[in-house]
């Protein structure tokens, strides 16, 4: 982590926090990163392994209790003006236009015991926001944290990432799986998680690129979930695992709790009798992402990073052409990755519909990997991409 960079933006945004609520005597600020899934795009609500990092991008936030009973005052860097709500008023917040997020988060916070005063928050992002690196769940996680400590009832990182997804599902109506929350607050430097999404149960595997470093090329295209086709995939894999279920059953075998519990072979037994081509489609990614994971650990396990770069360019090829959940922007950016040399591996992260790739690059390209990637990007899509060059770091905490 670069301490003089994060010490820059406690001072930003405490002098803000002071400028909208005034002075910072007893603000206390946290911060809950962004994360980069390497691989295991789409499954973690199918019960299916991904393989997710918590960047050193993130959310911070100030807070201090305000001697109200119950009046929350939100603010940002980013926008006009100060969002209230009241915990008895707490569903108006959900036709905010910013402060759903944290509103949805209190709501759970209630939920689970921990009794919630008044209290002012400010919040300072680092995450480029619609690039698909989850800004919404760092959000989230760190609104958690903050309040739970703020109020005395201090959560388990799994504790607060369970809290952050049950608030996207019921109060802003995306309906996510619980990947993006638990990297943001159970991240570790250096290290991606593999983590079953079943189970909710996890371990640490350190993250080796050698000479090379993680790029991330985001296409500016702003990648939003609730306006996306992310609850329509939702709904046709639910429909999926109907069709496996019946087909299993069919065939004399037990039914399944989620499309990951079938294997590859069952999936090659079973696929070609769904009869609607579109979930035929969305059940082979599902079922054969899931096992890139399990392949792609294993690979970094043994060091060997180019298998590893290549079953990153085949996971996007399986989201693009089976799940269609990449789009022109995304294809493009990828396809302009291809004929780079110091380019280990390629694919789209995130949920899709815009957003950003992750690339692993030799350390020594890197700059001219940006100019290739731009020069064809833009030429396709009229776009001009922006890129970064992202360490892994620490799960959500506290600074000051």
């Amino acid at each position: 982590m670069d301490t003089d960079k994060t010490n820059s933006q406690v001072n930003t945004l405490l002098s803000f926090f002071d400028r909208t609520f005034g002075g910072t005597e007893g603000v206390r600020v946290f911060t809950a990163p962004g994360r980069v899934n390497l691989i295991g795009e789409h499954i973690d609500y199918c019960g299916g392994f991904v393989f997710p990092a918590a960047l050193t991008l993130g959310t911070y936030v100030a807070v201090r209790k305000n001697g109200t009973k119950d009046t929350m005052r939100l603010a940002a860097t980013t926008i006009d003006g100060v969002r209230t709500f009241t915990l008895g008023d707490i569903e108006s917040a959900r036709n905010l236009d910013w402060g759903n997020y944290q509103a949805g988060v209190v709501k759970e916070l209630m939920l689970l015991g921990v009794d919630i005063g008044g209290f002012d928050a400010a919040y300072l992002s680092t995450i480029p926001f619609g690039a698909g690196l989850s800004s919404s769940a760092s959000i989230e996680v760190s609104t958690g944290l903050a309040v739970s400590e703020l109020f005395g009832l201090p959560l388990t990182g799994k504790e607060l990432a369970l809290a952050g997804q049950r608030a996207e599902n019921r109060f802003c109506g995306v309906n996510c799986g619980i990947m993006d929350q638990f990297a943001s607050a159970m991240g570790l430097a250096g290290h991606a998680i593999l983590l079953d999404c079943a189970s909710v149960t996890h371990k640490y595997a350190p993250l080796d690129l050698g000479d090379s470093v993680l790029v991330l090329a985001n296409t500016c295209k702003k990648h939003a979930l609730g306006a996306s086709k992310y609850n329509e995939r939702r709904a046709e894999v639910a429909t999926g695992l109907e069709e496996m279920n019946r087909i299993a059953k069919s065939h004399g075998n037990p039914e399944k709790p989620n499309l990951c519990a079938f294997n590859k072979a069952e999936l090659l037994e079973y696929a070609p009798e769904i009869a609607n081509d579109i979930i035929r489609k969305r059940v082979m990614h599902v079922v054969s992402e899931n096992e890139r994971v399990k392949e792609a650990v294993t690979l970094l396990e043994h060091a060997n990073l180019t298998a590893f770069g290549a079953l990153l360019r085949d996971a996007n090829q399986s989201i693009r052409y089976l799940y269609e959940a990449t789009g022109d922007e995304l294809d493009a950016i990828f396809d302009a990755t291809l004929d780079f040399p110091g380019c280990i591996g390629s694919r789209m992260t995130g949920g899709g519909f815009g957003g950003c790739t992750v690339n692993i690059v030799k350390a020594s390209a890197v700059e001219e990997f940006k100019k290739h990637v731009a020069a064809l990007y833009t030429a396709k899509t009229g776009n001009i991409p922006e890129f970064y060059v992202c360490e892994i770091g620490d799960g959500a905490h506290e600074l000051v």
